[in-house]
């Protein structure tokens, strides 16, 4: 078994000091692991990024040295060079010796540049640095939707890179876009939605999808009181739907899937050697 304290080239064993960067789940409390929380309490210090002062209540009940990383947003400044003071406070602790802990909402490497970051130049430095996987917001709306991502194939991008940068869409997979409130965002310094660039970005997505093509915008509960947003709606009505930093995008297939009959040759097969089982599967395209 790897050791991940260990796991690292240029460990240098002499140095105090550690990194470890945890994901404490999206449903408050109930959905951290027990090896995030043992780290957290043993932590001498903990940077916190989560979604609200609730969040930051619980945590400060498993290690009251907390950090907190929301300070490092300010208004007006792009936000990689928020995530970047972000690093250098987190790297500073460790430098001095101490045994540190990131903790961030849901998955910690999961569109979370700065534990990434953060582990990287700790792990250049010599000292031990590594992540902890954690629940992230895509476990929750395979399960809250009832999507098997292996039916029939998942894409799955931050929305503003889907729309500039030269990705191949497949109709006949399942399409998630993340940070759908914010699509064509160049900046990095907005959170709130543009009417605008949602409409065309509805039309970026017209090259497969029809405007009547039934989509979902899906959020995550945080809090026990709350419930999931799964809202149905047509394509072409998402530019007058609220959408926030949350929302997701979940395009369901707009076709079936279809046999690659020259591969399957390939491997001396036809389309009846595939078994019921396989066929039933590439049959499900309707998401819960």
């Amino acid at each position: 078994m790897v050791n991940k304290a260990q796991n690292s080239a240029n460990l240098d064993s002499s140095k105090a000091g550690s990194l470890v960067c945890v994901g404490t789940g999206i449903a408050l409390a109930g959905q951290i692991t027990t090896i995030a929380k043992s780290h957290i309490e043993n932590a001498d210090v903990v940077f916190a990024a989560l979604p609200n002062s609730i969040a930051d209540q619980w945590l400060a009940s498993l290690n009251p040295n907390i950090i907190n990383l929301q300070q490092f947003y300010v208004d007006g400044m792009p936000r990689t060079e928020c995530y970047q003071n972000m690093v250098n406070a987190i790297l500073t602790e460790v430098r001095t010796g101490k045994n540190v802990v990131g903790a961030f909402y849901g998955h910690a490497g999961v569109f979370a540049w700065a534990p990434h970051e953060s582990i990287r130049i700790a792990r250049s430095e010599g000292y031990s640095a590594y992540m902890e996987p954690g629940i992230s917001a895509e476990d929750c709306l395979y399960a809250d939707l009832g999507i098997d991502p292996g039916t029939v194939g998942c894409q799955a991008f931050e929305t503003s890179q889907l729309l500039f940068y030269k990705h191949t869409v497949d109709p006949a997979s399942l399409l998630i876009l993340w940070q759908i409130g914010i699509a064509g965002d160049h900046t990095f310094t907005t959170y709130d939605s543009d009417i605008n660039k949602l409409e065309l970005t509805v039309q970026f997505l017209n090259q497969w999808y029809d405007n009547d093509h039934e989509v979902i915008v899906y959020e995550a509960p945080f809090l026990p009181t709350q419930t999931v947003r799964m809202d149905r709606i047509k394509l072409k009505d998402l530019a007058k739907c609220k959408l926030s930093m949350i929302s997701t995008l979940v395009i369901p297939p707009a076709k079936k899937l279809e046999l690659d009959h020259e591969t399957l040759a390939m491997f001396g097969l036809k389309a009846a050697d595939l078994t019921s089982h396989q066929e039933k599967r590439t049959e499900i395209t309707e998401v819960n």
